[in-house]
């Protein structure tokens, strides 16, 4: 959507339809809670219908950028949205004269008070609020407060949210509802929320749909930050860098470690580089999956953290992921191997990896003496975990004083066969793709 057309169907604090929904509240609140349940279930397609109609719910604008602000989703006219009903003029009236019943400020006394209470109670306790805005808002928000304790307490009875334990149980990333696996660090307002709503391009989280409505609206990304590496079709690696573009990368970790067990790393992402892979489509760049890479490990280790989304696991993606951590390490000129320990999905990941590349590797070995060294060179692949593989696979053998490789060749005509099934996949690394300088320095 066009930032120049923003400014001229809606106010620059996302809060365009206020007017006519604070009206709307008392004068029909069935059918505003009707409309906000229809506006929570509106698709893309929709709303995208809805810009380039006319008018404006409010009666104030032109033109609309929002659903909510359409005259005909809601059944009315243009011409019927242009001037409020007296009713709901003298509701405004009676709600401004409201608002003008308060004090002109604070007394010094007061202001004491305060200060007292604050610095006695800290976070333990609210501030006191009395005096600093009118009666009507205070009792607002003082009804909005009871009404949200007793939706918490409802989620609590229903085994949605469970004290002392992980209490985001969904989140809501773009078009899929995710269920969480593992207990993830966030801010303990929004740690408390059974659901977490999500921006899937800038990974901002908020705590409801209209908020997340209102970003969307606004939110000028449509890929990750950082440098375009790779492309190929629809897919496409960005390399991101912790130093530059930390709030996002701190928001990439905490979303990791509700599908990760052992991630420890959240904040301090400054060392490292995320390598982060998504899918092109006429809406943007949506996240597949991200590893990250110290930039300068002493292990050589190649990767720190991988992760593939949820809703893309089990299509080969993860497997893309681990191919290009180890297309970078050749390029490098270096051997690489990922950070221990790996997660159970992982540790499942690479295995698979590691037989497919040695499997690959004996069927097109045409001479008859074998070196570990020479595969390790050639694949990239550390020779500790070519050991281990050849060892879970019965193809590595002492006999007579010598370490021998067996080339079985019933392993290698099963991963022949599993390999022509997928000639029409194009889950696979391209690396005439990448188009990429090895950083240097920190």
């Amino acid at each position: 959507m066009p930032r120049r057309k923003r400014n001229a169907g809606s106010s620059s604090d996302g809060t365009e339809d206020s007017d006519f929904s604070t009206d709307l509240e008392h004068t029909d609140s069935s059918e505003s809670d009707g409309t906000s349940r229809r506006s929570a279930r509106v698709t893309r397609s929709s709303a995208r219908l809805s810009q380039s109609s006319q008018g404006h719910l409010t009666g104030k604008h032109e033109r609309h950028f929002s659903i909510s602000g359409c005259p005909l989703y809601h059944n009315l006219s243009a011409d019927e949205c242009k001037a409020p009903t007296e009713r709901q003029l003298r509701y405004k009236e009676k709600v401004a004269e409201l608002r003008k019943k308060r004090n002109s400020g604070l007394s010094k006394e007061q202001k004491e008070k305060y200060m007292e209470h604050r610095q006695t109670y800290g976070n333990t306790r609210e501030p006191l609020l009395e005096n600093l805005t009118s009666e009507y808002d205070l009792d607002l928000f003082r009804r909005a407060q009871a009404r949200a304790s007793e939706d918490l307490e409802k989620l609590r009875l229903q085994g949605q949210i469970t004290e002392g334990s992980n209490m985001i149980k969904t989140i809501a990333f773009g078009r899929y509802e995710l269920d969480t696996w593992y207990h993830s660090p966030y801010p303990e307002e929004y740690a408390r929320l059974g659901r977490l709503y999500m921006c899937e391009f800038c990974l901002k989280y908020m705590k409801s749909q209209t908020i997340l409505r209102r970003h969307m609206a606004k939110c000028v990304w449509k890929h990750p930050p950082g440098d375009e590496i790779y492309r190929k079709g629809s897919v496409s690696v960005f390399e991101v860098d912790g130093k530059k573009n930390k709030i996002y990368c701190q928001n990439l970790c905490l979303l990791a470690k509700l599908f990760l067990d052992h991630k420890t790393l959240y904040y301090d992402v400054e060392p490292f580089l995320f390598y982060v892979m998504t899918e092109a489509d006429n809406t943007g760049c949506h996240l597949i999956g991200y590893f990250s890479k110290e930039k300068n490990s002493f292990l050589n280790y190649n990767v720190s953290c991988i992760l593939t989304m949820p809703q893309y696991m089990r299509q080969g993606y993860g497997k893309m992921l681990i191919d290009f951590s180890y297309l970078l390490s050749k390029v490098e000129e270096k051997v690489g191997s990922p950070e221990r320990p790996l997660s159970d999905l992982g540790l499942i990941s690479y295995r698979s990896y590691w037989k497919e590349v040695l499997l690959r590797y004996l069927h097109n070995f045409q001479g008859k003496e074998i070196s570990i060294k020479e595969i390790s060179q050639e694949t990239a692949v550390n020779p500790v975990d070519i050991v281990s593989t050849l060892q879970a696979l019965q193809m590595l053998k002492y006999w007579k004083g010598k370490h021998l490789v067996l080339k079985r060749q019933d392993l290698i005509d099963e991963w022949i066969a599993k390999e022509a099934k997928r000639s029409n996949s194009n889950k696979t690394m391209d690396p005439s793709c990448l188009k990429w300088t090895p950083p240097k320095g920190t």
